[in-house]
């Protein structure tokens, strides 16, 4: 059974809670957050040259990747602290950087049964990246919390220990050969938007409307001086918005067990 099945695949019925352990779909989010992993290591090995210009030691930056799972987030705040910036304004950019991420959680909120207890939210916020929201919002009927912990168990280290390595030896490379490392981000977001997008013609056009007005945003005068955080922002309500007015999408009974 290939990933695209098993990622809509509902689990067996049975007359324990929702949120409750069960083996198999620890083992699924495991699966699935094997490439997620691999191009985490990939492009946060890039992001530890940033840490070393800060000033990080391997030890510190593998903290810091651990705690702050953003890319966007941690350039912006690596680029700060090396300009010696304020504790107050590292942590203003990396509100903003990462806002959209408040939009992904509402979205996850909503996965949930209402006995969910709040700690499964709460681990489940703590690692929410755009690879790990695709995964986890395509997984089909309410969500049973230990599919995202089997792919966070993967994703989160491999980020982490990506970053300290790539303090270690990322100067050691060329910075080209560096850069082309974070190829392996484009080929996973590939991987989560195609299988929906075959599926179905308006999510396909949601996404081809997506990039489209993702790039003209980058030449009109006004929004082109926001910043990228911002204006994915924008686009994502705007889209989102419009797709869920025009084209509602009917409840499905299905719960994911």
């Amino acid at each position: 059974m290939n990933s695209t099945t098993e990622l809509s695949r509902p689990e067996e019925t049975s007359s324990k809670p929702v949120y409750a352990f069960r083996k198999s779909v620890l083992l699924d989010g495991m699966r699935d957050g094997v490439p997620i992993a691999l191009g985490y290591f990939a492009v946060s090995f890039s992001l530890g040259i940033a840490a070393r210009r800060a000033g990080f030691s391997p030890f510190q930056g593998f903290l810091a990747s651990l705690l702050n799972n953003a890319s966007a987030g941690e350039y912006a705040a690596f680029a700060l602290i090396t300009t010696g910036a304020s504790y107050l304004q590292v942590a203003i950019i990396t509100l903003i950087a990462n806002a959209r991420y408040l939009l992904m959680s509402c979205a996850l909120a909503q996965k949930f049964t209402p006995d969910t207890p709040f700690i499964h939210r709460l681990i489940i916020g703590y690692d929410v990246t755009d690879e790990l929201f695709g995964i986890t919002i395509a997984r089909k009927g309410p969500l049973n919390p230990w599919y995202t912990y089997g792919a966070i168990l993967l994703a989160a280290p491999a980020w982490a220990s990506g970053t300290a390595l790539g303090i270690i030896a990322g100067n050691l490379l060329p910075l080209r050969a560096v850069s082309a490392l974070s190829v392996a981000l484009y080929g996973m977001f590939l991987a989560i938007i195609i299988p929906p997008a075959r599926k179905s013609k308006i999510v396909a056009a949601s996404v081809a409307i997506s990039f489209f007005l993702s790039f003209i945003c980058n030449y009109l005068p006004g929004i082109a001086s926001l910043s990228d955080g911002t204006r994915t922002i924008l686009l994502t309500v705007l889209i989102s918005a419009a797709a869920a007015i025009l084209f509602p999408v009917k409840q499905e009974a299905e719960h994911d067990e």
